[in-house]
């Protein structure tokens, strides 16, 4: 992945990870050595590439954002990830989060609603090298049922309820994580399944774009 190898970005990374995620509570090392690895300047546009490790999100075109680093590394964590799950990411964005995703999981599918999106991060990530990666288009709410169940899914924009085909297509004892709110303000939560038993858990603020589809926001309702 030569992206990752310039040196100047390589250090700054390593500040990113010292300062903004290890210095707030991300221990899991293999978060963080994803972290590490993948060129997060890779993923954002040209006009952004100074504040590429910013501890901010940054606009990506389509009005979406490619995620605080922060958010990235503790969102990945709270999946509690192996290395041997079949993980579902809705929202692929500039496909940054499902790099993160593909280091730590077996597989990966990824769906994503703007389909210019999805053709960019495909040849993105095709580019620096990452294999295990199935890209999507669609209603990301409706989840991808041809490849399920998973044993973890990641939702990176905000929902105003957990969308049913998501847990659906939760393996036994897979976990699902969302922020979950109004259009303006969330909380990130954890539902587990087990069984016909489904829990789940509030962690913390968060703020995310807004999820559009059946069981998202629609184009009209963004602000209620």
């Amino acid at each position: 992945m030569a992206d990752a190898l310039d040196p100047e970005q390589a250090a700054r990374r390593h500040e990113m990870i010292e300062k903004q995620l290890r210095g707030r509570g991300i221990r899991d090392p293999r978060v963080l050595a994803a972290m590490l690895a993948v060129p997060r300047h890779a993923f954002v546009p040209s006009e952004h590439m100074a504040e590429a490790y910013s501890d901010k999100p940054l606009p990506i075109g389509e009005n979406q954002t490619i995620s605080q680093p922060f958010m990235v590394a503790s969102m990945t964590e709270t999946l509690e990830l192996s290395g041997s799950e079949r993980v579902l990411e809705i929202g692929t964005g500039s496909g940054y989060q499902t790099a993160v995703l593909s280091l730590l999981a077996s597989e990966v599918h990824t769906v994503e609603s703007v389909a210019t999106l999805a053709d960019a991060a495909r040849k993105r990530l095709t580019r620096l090298g990452y294999a295990n990666v199935h890209f999507h288009v669609g209603d990301g709410t409706l989840g991808c049922a041809e490849a399920a169940p998973f044993d973890a899914i990641l939702v990176t924009a905000a929902a105003p309820l957990i969308p049913p085909p998501l847990v659906e297509q939760l393996a036994e004892g897979g976990r699902l994580v969302l922020p979950l709110g109004s259009a303006e303000t969330q909380q990130l939560a954890r539902v587990r399944r087990h069984g016909d038993e489904v829990t789940t858990e509030r962690l913390f603020h968060c703020r995310f774009v807004p999820l559009l589809g059946q069981y998202g926001w629609s184009t009209g309702n963004q602000n209620e």
